[in-house]
């Protein structure tokens, strides 16, 4: 099983999760509101009124067969818009 952390701009949460359902996944959570510090500055909730300053959180889990098909809808969209994405291994308790 994969875990798969996103991190990225509210506004273009509706287009990932349409990436995420059309890869396969089963599932997903969304965490709102995420605020931090990365390589491009610092995230805040000063605009979140318009959707353009806050972040949002994804995590999904997969079985590892679906990450290509989810890697293909999701980079294109990170890449023009930003945001990052991880993979790890999840083992459930």
């Amino acid at each position: 099983m994969k875990r798969v952390d996103l991190i990225l701009s509210e506004r273009e949460l509706d287009r990932v999760i349409r990436a995420i359902e059309a890869s396969g996944c089963p599932g997903y959570s969304v965490m709102r509101h995420v605020t931090g510090k990365g390589p491009h500055g610092e995230v805040s909730e000063a605009m979140d009124f318009s959707g353009l300053g806050a972040n949002a959180h994804v995590i999904l889990f997969c079985e590892p067969e679906l990450l290509v098909k989810l890697r293909e809808g999701i980079q294109p969209l990170l890449d023009y818009y930003g945001g990052v994405a991880f993979v790890s291994e999840a083992t459930t308790l």
